[in-house]
Order: structure tokens, then sequence, then C-alpha cells
């Protein structure tokens, strides 16, 4: 006799996503995305550090030592953006046509956001690359500043938008 238990895991079994990664066996699989249209794609990822009041103030006013920190920042995440697939096993590597990354300077929380754009045309999408550009830019932030502040944290890393492709646009419920 199934209980109550057994049917609400069994329907939550049913409506769980598939996970494109898989093949049947459950084994690692690239996913084959050859048959699928070319589209415009785009992703945008946002991502923030949160640092003492001293080191925040060193790096906006341009005094560190080590010089200007957004713009090493900013080269290491769209440099990482570029090598998703060497760093993520199953990304398909991809032929990027935009990537940006802005800083959003928060005084008032001695934090800043990190913001990613990716773009292409191309079979598959660039959330990986977006995220990637985010998380490589804030460890660049965090590797010019640990001497001045060992204890910064890296948080709330996320996709915030993608666009294209057959499921269209999505919208982190988050924004």
């Amino acid at each position: 006799m199934a209980t109550n238990t057994d049917n609400k895991a069994a329907q939550a079994s049913e409506k769980a996503p598939e996970l494109s990664h898989l093949n049947q066996q459950g084994e690692a699989n690239m996913v084959d995305v050859t048959e699928k249209a070319m589209t415009s794609r785009t992703a945008t990822a946002q991502g923030f550090i949160k640092m003492n009041q001293a080191t925040f103030e060193l790096i906006t006013t341009g005094k560190h030592k080590k010089g200007d920190v957004f713009a090493v920042a900013r080269i290491a995440g769209i440099q990482a953006a570029k090598k998703c697939s060497d760093l993520i096993p199953l990304c398909h590597p991809l032929m990027l046509s935009k990537v940006q990354v802005d800083f959003t300077l928060d005084s008032e929380n001695s934090q800043v956001q990190v913001n990613s754009l990716c773009r292409l045309t191309g079979q598959t999408g660039v959330e990986m690359e977006a995220l990637t550009a985010v998380s490589i830019a804030c460890l660049t932030l965090f590797d010019m500043c640990k001497a001045a502040d060992p204890a910064m944290m890296i948080h709330g890393i996320e996709v915030l938008t993608k666009e294209g492709g057959k499921s269209g646009h999505w919208q982190s419920p988050s924004t």
C-alpha cells in the first residue's frame, strides 16, 4: 500500500527537470547542440565582494600600491569568460561576440558589485560564461587586496537574465 509520502516523492520525481549533462546511464555527457538553431543569446550575472572600509577606500581612491585593481579585475573577468570551457569540463567552447564587466561601488556597505554581460550568436547559452566572468573578477579583487583585508567575503553570485534560444527570456526572481 502506497503512503502519502510515497505519492509525494513520486510526483516530485516526475516534475523534476531532466539533467542534460547526464546520459541515460547517469554518466557525464556533453550535450549535443548540433541540431539547435543559431540564435542571438545574452546572459547577465552579478556578484559582490565585501571588505573593510579602509580597503574599500584604498581601492576606490586609486591609492592601492598595486595600481588600478578594477582594470585588472575587468580584464581577468573578460579573459575568464573566454576560457570558460577550459575551466568547466562540459561547457561548450563558444565564440563570444561581447563580454562586459562593470563595477558598482557601494560605500555604505563597503562592497563592490560586479556585473557581467556575455553575448553571442550560437547554439547554446552563455550563462556559465557570465558567471565565470563575475567569479574571476571577484577573485581577482580578493587576490589584489588580500594583504590589506584577508577577511573579505565574496557573495551573491547569480545569473540575473538570459535571452535567446528556445526558452526565450528568463529573469531571476531576485531582480
